[in-house]
């Protein structure tokens, strides 16, 4: 049988959304043992990455303006977002939609891409309390971290980030509506991002003609941004617009999204089609 198009709810139905968020932050605590190991190998690969960069300094006091302290605290920011922004890899809703879920859910009221943000954000807010903050408490013990001179600043580009990212992964993830198996596609956008977004190296390691070109993307909105208004790279109207840029893609993204998905429901076949 072969869907009918199906209509983009986009009635906001806060009480609703909040509950989904609120399920899938629940979520993340139910496997402790799975968190702790998680937790374990995190700050393990942690530990190798500050060893690769500090090697990298030598005798240097700075690299491309940033101290062995900034290229500490920059690992463990990093490895403290690596879970709650799914660097790694993000393929629920490849999975609704190739499981045929995806028709049970378009019969809900509720906005479609509104409440799979609103359940990221519930996940990605345990994420973060769960590891995140752990990771960023064990790099202070241990290594020690420089702490932002503008929390507030810091705290806008995190949720922006976070909002960015979910955006591009909720796209990259529409690609099941054409492809049987959208997996590979997946995983060849989540290199281009763990790369272009400043996770595996900092964007000013870069070469300037790189950096100028990542610069018309909305990658280092994705979390490079964050750790320049963090470690003060970027202050006053430079990181305001820095902020700016990241929700002017945000928005773009979700748009994109929205559109996608659009096309993508002309084209669904559930139960044989």
């Amino acid at each position: 049988m072969t869907t009918a198009a199906p209509t983009i709810r986009t009635g906001l139905n806060l009480p609703l959304y909040l509950h989904g968020a609120r399920l899938s932050f629940r979520r993340q605590f139910a496997y402790p043992l799975a968190t702790f190991w998680g937790l374990v190998t995190n700050l393990f690969f942690g530990a190798l990455r500050v060893a690769v960069l500090l090697a990298l300094f030598g005798a240097r006091p700075q690299m491309a303006g940033y101290t062995q302290a900034d290229a500490v605290t920059y690992t463990g920011l990093t490895q403290a977002l690596l879970s709650a922004f799914s660097l790694f890899g993000w393929y629920d809703l490849m999975r609704t939609i190739h499981r045929g879920e995806v028709a049970t859910e378009l019969l809900r009221p509720h906005s479609f891409l509104g409440f799979w943000m609103a359940q990221d954000a519930g996940r990605a807010a345990a994420q973060f309390l769960l590891r995140g903050v752990s990771i960023l408490a064990l790099y202070a013990l241990i290594w020690g971290l420089e702490w932002p001179a503008s929390p507030a600043l810091v705290a806008i580009s995190l949720l922006l980030a976070w909002a960015c990212g979910f955006a591009f992964r909720f796209w990259v993830n529409c690609a099941a509506f054409w492809s049987p198996d959208a997996v590979g596609i997946g995983r060849f956008a989540w290199g281009i991002m763990g790369l272009s977004c400043g996770f595996l190296m900092p964007l000013a390691f870069f070469p300037a003609w790189f950096q100028r070109l990542l610069a018309l993307t909305p990658f280092p909105g994705m979390m490079n941004t964050v750790i320049e208004v963090w470690l003060g790279v970027r202050v006053g109207m430079d990181a305001v617009q820095a902020i700016a840029v990241q929700a002017a893609w945000t928005v773009a993204l979700l748009a994109l999204a929205r559109l996608t998905l659009a096309r993508g429901l002309r084209r669904l076949e559930v139960a044989g089609g």
